[in-house]
């Protein structure tokens, strides 16, 4: 296998359009993988650990690099056309500031095009994000941090610089927000309305702000804080200055709090803030205990899906019920008498836990790249064993390559292979939209779904396919026509992943029944 390389000197783009460009040039002819990223240090010695690079190449955080892999025949032509794509006008340097002259090449001279803005998005290298992040709150910016890799100790230190300046950084780490209506990197176009939502998790921020919408309600504001804001030494920062926001924003009347389990020392903080708010909170802390949430102002949830639910009742003036907590087991082929287990393949981090633990409920051992329990983590990500979901985002399976919601290849692979078991009874999915996203997921997968189901079928099996797409009609993929691809490929859908995975358990549960094995 060959490789090739190219240096563009002093040319940026962002990374969310470095993975769509990275995606493009993978599907060229005889191209099999293909990464274009700024040449920062640490990005050079992941594409080393990849294979796209036999060694360190010369180039700094200011170059781009394209590096590529495949036939030797097909490399160069690919480098031309990526080179060829990179010369089109990027999206900041269309409309009005292209009219305006020089796109700004600075926190400052982007000021001086936008006068009165209050908010900037960071995405360079993590190495550099922090010093950025400081110079834009400096000037009176609040934040929001795209940037991954930046040290814990730097996150702490731009929190507490934002904190006395009554500023928030959103991140690092923050691959989504809504602010003012507008969606913000991985985001979905929603309707604006009365909830206000603090997450520190980007596809629960995700599912929460779609099924309000697609529940006729819609969202005020919806602030990111990055996964690692309720680590014990950050405190919570940026979400308790997201509440402190959210409770005087006359326009917000209901707020929602998502997170992963959040340290413990961080959680009395929160819940004490969000009890003073002044205005109902709905909590959903993935796992957490009910009875240790709930207090004076606070509904908890205990799944995305419930949390977007209680919200909307609190909205319309009505108390929040109990949603079911199981659904009606979708009517599929008889499965043979081996198929036994789910394979769950996300490409949502907060889907992929949430799915861990409802399903840890129904199922016992749940194998997973990201574990509920320590001693469920999986010896080999490569490799499923028994009752397994996979986060494809993890940095495990990202090295060199976009992250699974933009390109879909890793996972279209991971399908047929899982397919392939005869042990497998179901394979459960998500398909995430919005800005960022993949232009047309449907169109990737359903290919390699049809392939998978057939190869089932060959072997005399039937292969039970659950998702739920997390999206909204205002999507630039369209939610119904994304959906009804799927359910015209004979994928079962459900609206929340909460359903899907229950629907998943229901199917391996019935055919144990069936089969004798309970």
């Amino acid at each position: 296998m060959a490789r090739a390389t190219k240096i563009i000197r002093n040319f940026y783009r962002d990374s969310v359009s470095l993975m769509q460009l990275s995606s493009t040039i993978t599907k060229l002819p005889g191209v099999e993988q293909a990464s274009a990223i700024m040449a920062s240090p640490n990005n050079v010695t992941l594409l080393v650990e990849a294979g796209l690079l036999a060694e360190p190449v010369e180039a700094g955080a200011n170059d781009l690099l394209i590096a590529l892999q495949g036939n030797a025949e097909a490399l160069e032509s690919a480098l031309t056309a990526a080179e060829s794509a990179l010369k089109q006008p990027s999206p900041s340097s269309t409309g009005n500031e292209q009219s305006r002259g020089m796109s700004p090449r600075s926190i400052e001279m982007g000021l001086g095009n936008l006068v009165g803005a209050n908010l900037v998005l960071i995405s360079t290298p993590g190495e550099y994000a922090a010093a950025e992040a400081f110079k834009a709150l400096s000037l009176g910016l609040n934040v929001m941090l795209f940037s991954d890799n930046v040290e814990l100790k730097d996150e702490i230190a731009l929190k507490q610089f934002a904190q006395e300046r009554d500023l928030i950084v959103m991140g690092p780490d923050c691959g989504t927000a809504i602010i003012n209506g507008i969606p913000l990197a991985f985001a979905n176009v929603v309707r604006r309305g009365v909830i206000g939502v603090v997450a520190a998790s980007g596809t629960g921020l995700q599912q929460v702000t779609c099924l309000v919408d697609r529940w006729g309600s819609g969202i005020s504001q919806a602030i990111g804080t990055g996964g690692h804001d309720l680590h014990r030494d950050v405190g919570g920062m940026s979400m308790l200055q997201g509440l402190k926001a959210l409770a005087a924003d006359p326009s917000t009347s209901v707020i929602v709090l998502i997170s992963k389990p959040p340290s413990p020392e961080v959680v009395s903080k929160v819940l004490g803030a969000a009890s003073g708010a002044g205005k109902p909170v709905v909590v959903n802390f993935l796992g957490a205990d009910p009875d240790r949430v709930r207090r004076e102002n606070i509904y908890p949830a205990a799944t995305l899906e419930d949390a977007a639910a209680a919200a909307v009742a609190l909205g319309n003036g009505r108390i929040p019920e109990a949603r079911r907590a199981t659904v009606t087991s979708p009517s599929i082929t008889p499965l043979g008498p081996q198929q036994r287990y789910i394979r769950g393949l996300y490409s949502g981090g907060t889907f992929c836990y949430e799915a861990s633990l409802l399903l840890k409920k129904e199922l016992g051992q749940i194998n997973s790249n990201t574990p509920v329990e320590p001693e469920d983590r999986l010896s080999d990500v490569w490799t499923s064993r028994k009752h397994t979901v996979i986060d494809l985002g993890d940095d495990l399976f990202t090295r060199g390559r976009p992250h699974p919601m933009i390109d879909h290849r890793l996972r279209n692979e991971r399908l047929i292979k899982e397919a392939s078991e005869p042990e497998v009874a179901v394979i459960l999915l998500d398909v995430v939209l919005g800005y960022g996203s993949h232009p047309d997921p449907a169109a990737e997968m359903v290919p390699a779904i049809q392939k998978a189901r057939d190869l089932a079928t060959k072997a005399g099996r039937h292969l039970a396919v659950i998702g739920f797409v997390c999206g909204t009609a205002a999507d630039p993929q369209d939610l119904s026509k994304q959906e009804a691809a799927f359910r015209e490929a004979g994928v079962i859908l459900a609206e929340s992943n909460a359903q899907a995975v229950r629907m998943a358990a229901s199917v391996v549960q019935k055919a144990s029944v069936v089969g004798g094995r309970l």
